[in-house]
């Protein structure tokens, strides 16, 4: 799960001069910054050939692949997965970041015994390079002070090719929150255009899509036992690529209904890259019918003709069971990952802090997954939509854990996961589980079958806030506040002992239209969790305020609705620092409404703000309050025949502009134009005419 993009941070400095892209940072002394370096209390994976020679080995089973710096803390995904491996029984090795030009970096830990496991780190390589307006970012939150250039694009297409170069014969394994994401045909923001999934680019054997731990257990113990690799193909949670022939059979009898667990047939690449109105649908029936294989109770296989070849995919894998598991050997619980000997600490070979474990060292992940269905979310394509939690024991074993940390001073940053009051939620009736087809269990209202008992959740965060050395407890994770308004305990317990001031929601809009595309409820659950939030906050006297997030340029979304929220901002004393435009991430529901204008629910056309100028006019209404945006806001109401909120009266959103309109305001500030100097006329104000022509108002 990817953390927050953080531009402009006081950790981003250029690299040390003459170091190649993706080299290791050597370390002054001893640690980032210099000083004394903490010490490890467990051995660091291998990551040189001098690590394997001074643990004695030869060689390793499984070498491990990584675009992010290598941090041996549980939130990072490729360190994660190669504890898991490596406390199972198996000698593992990482290589993070590695030089990219040439396959003798991938070779450096020599020839693995078993297979490679390629990931392009904790968020999809291009999102990680680029913002919404497809420009650089200005940091890398995953590489060391920040710096950019430390991964190639499409990382997981060149890593695995490398491995291959490396070692052909050993197997190659895509896992990953970008493989995941683009293991099918997929709209691809960063080209605007449709590519094929990442198995018929990528020189890879396998790919695992979502969490993938059940998985990657059984390949890897599969190929220990002296399997070869085109017999693991009956691995829930993992696809790959079938000749012709091998296609023809397997989808020679297709699903006709839902229990018959026979292959559901996709329409082809071919058809959905199509940039025809034809093609958008056959794009929109292919995202539909994904996002309904995607329960393990009741998925079915995925099959996709590219060309000759075509791409197969297993039901998703088994969620994780809660707690402990049930300590059989194929049984995998929650606990397990937690509780392995992670150092929680960046490897002592980096020079300079790594900004995304600055955000999350002192937090605590409580559970996974996500049951929340948004359509511009990706969470619940990887982590599933079945709540996967710890025990309490577990959590207040990484409490302690935390407590040995020298920097440790007590506070708790974050103590939840994709959602902080999803924790033991859970359907009523697993049998019903199984069977549900249902995209959200919140949407359009709260189903009747969730149990929304916030009492877990508030049992484990007074055992955290009561454990020994523990001073603050906060929530930084989302709250869901659909699901909070039940609970006046759990918002009474945030409020008095959880919040440092600030408590962060996301309603996203306000518009009722745009928020049935997103799957998010009205802004009228929202007043009535902000109400209740600050009457609790009153009686437990403290002075703090909920912080919404908004999203801009969401399908569904024009410019009139974008003035509905920030009217309704401006009439709430919201002034928003910070809005999230909108990006297309691969295989959301959300993208798929972008690509082709159809919400793929419906099979109905939906608006969508393509160009980069919109998206901008459309960021810039909910930042009506900043100087800096207000030429923008002006040209956006001016589109939208709105300019009687340009002006000073109080449901004004921007003032005239003043070089171009004489002053309206009242009493003694009020003034003429300033003179004009001689020179040319000034151009028009406003886009060219057939700028106005791309851009909706949502008016006929």
């Amino acid at each position: 799960m990817a953390v927050g993009d953080v531009e402009g941070s006081k950790f981003a400095k250029p690299a040390p001069a003459g170091r190649r892209r993706g080299e290791a940072l050597p370390v002054v002394g001893g640690r980032p910054g210099g000083g004394r370096a903490p010490k490890a209390p467990y051995p660091f994976l291998p990551t040189t050939r001098a690590d394997l020679d001074a643990r004695g080995w030869d060689a390793v089973d499984i070498v491990i692949i990584s675009g992010d710096a290598y941090v041996d803390h549980p939130a990072f995904g490729p360190p994660l997965i190669a504890r898991f491996l490596e406390a199972r029984g198996f000698r593992v090795g990482l290589i993070a970041q590695p030089d990219w030009q040439s396959a003798a970096e991938f070779a450096r830990l020599g020839r693995p015994r078993l297979f490679y496991g390629v990931a392009a780190g904790n968020m999809d390589s291009m999102l990680n390079r680029l913002t919404a307006q497809k420009k650089n970012r200005s940091e890398d939150q995953y590489s060391p002070g920040g710096r950019t250039g430390c991964r190639p694009d499409r990382a997981t297409l060149v890593y695995a090719n490398r491995c291959k170069e490396a070692f052909p014969d050993v197997p190659v394994v895509l896992g990953g929150i970008e493989a995941s994401l683009r293991r099918i045909a997929h709209y691809d923001y960063w080209s605007d255009k449709v590519r094929r999934s990442i198995l018929m680019d990528a020189k890879a054997d396998l790919l695992v899509f979502g969490m993938g731990e059940r998985p990657i257990w059984e390949i890897a113990r599969r190929l220990a036992a002296g399997e070869p690799v085109t017999a693991l193909h009956d691995i829930r949670g993992t696809g790959f690529i079938v000749n012709r022939d091998e296609a023809r059979q397997l989808g020679s009898d297709p699903s006709r209904y839902t229990t018959d667990g026979k292959v559901i047939v996709l329409p082809s690449y071919e058809d959905v890259s199509a940039d025809t109105p034809a093609g958008k649908e056959a794009y929109a029936r292919m995202a539909r019918a994904f996002q309904h294989e995607t329960n393990p109770g009741n998925a079915r296989p995925l099959l996709q003709w590219h060309g000759e070849r075509a791409v197969y995919f297993n039901p998703p894998a088994i969620p994780l069971e809660d707690g402990p598991g049930r300590g059989e050997p194929d049984s995998v619980g929650m606990d397990e990952l937690y509780d392995l000997p992670f150092n929680r600490m960046p490897h002592p070979s980096y020079d300079a802090p790594i900004p995304a474990f600055e955000t999350v060292k002192h937090s605590v992940v409580v559970m996974r997954g996500c049951f929340g269905g948004c359509t511009f979310c990706s969470i619940t394509e990887h982590e599933g939509r079945i709540i996967q939690n710890r025990s309490a024991e577990s959590v207040r074993r990484e409490v302690r854990e935390l407590r040995r940390m020298g920097d440790f001073r007590g506070t708790i940053t974050d103590l939840g996961g994709p959602t902080a009051n999803m924790y033991k939620m859970k359907c009523r009736s697993e049998d019903i589980e199984r069977r549900c087809r249902k995209l959200s269990c919140v949407h359009p209202g709260v189903c009747e079958n969730l149990v929304t008992d916030h009492g877990p959740v508030i049992d484990l965060m007074k055992q955290v806030r009561e454990a020994d050395g523990v001073n603050h407890v906060f929530i930084a994770s989302g709250v869901r506040y659909d699901l909070a308004e039940r609970s006046p305990e759990y918002v009474r317990e945030l409020a008095k002992h959880h919040v440092g001031g600030h408590l962060s929601v996301a309603p996203e809009h306000v518009s009722d239209r745009v928020l049935e595309k997103m799957k998010k409820p009205g802004i009228e659950s929202y007043e009535r969790f902000k109400e209740m939030f600050a009457c609790a906050s009153q009686s437990a006297k403290k002075e703090q305020y909920e912080i919404p997030y908004f999203v801009s340029g969401h399908p569904g979304s024009t410019l009139d609705d974008m003035i509905e929220a920030a009217l309704w901002l401006k009439a709430q004393g919201y002034r928003p620092r910070q809005v999230q435009d909108f990006i297309p991430t691969p295989m959301s529901m959300a993208s798929a409404m972008y690509y082709t204008g159809i919400d793929p629910l419906t099979m109905t056309p939906v608006y969508t703000a393509r160009g980069l100028r919109e998206k901008r006019l459309q960021k810039a209404l909910l930042l009506y309050w900043d100087k800096e945006q207000w030429p923008l806001v002006r040209e956006a109401l001016t589109l939208a025949k709105r300019t009687d909120l340009i002006g000073y009266g109080p449901k004004c959103l921007v003032p005239p502009d003043e070089a171009t309109a004489p002053s309206t305001a009242p009493g003694p500030r009020q003034r003429g134009p300033a003179p004009r100097k001689s020179g040319p006329p000034r151009p028009p104000a406003g886009p060219p005419p057939a700028r106005r022509q791309r851009i909706s108002t949502g008016k006929p």
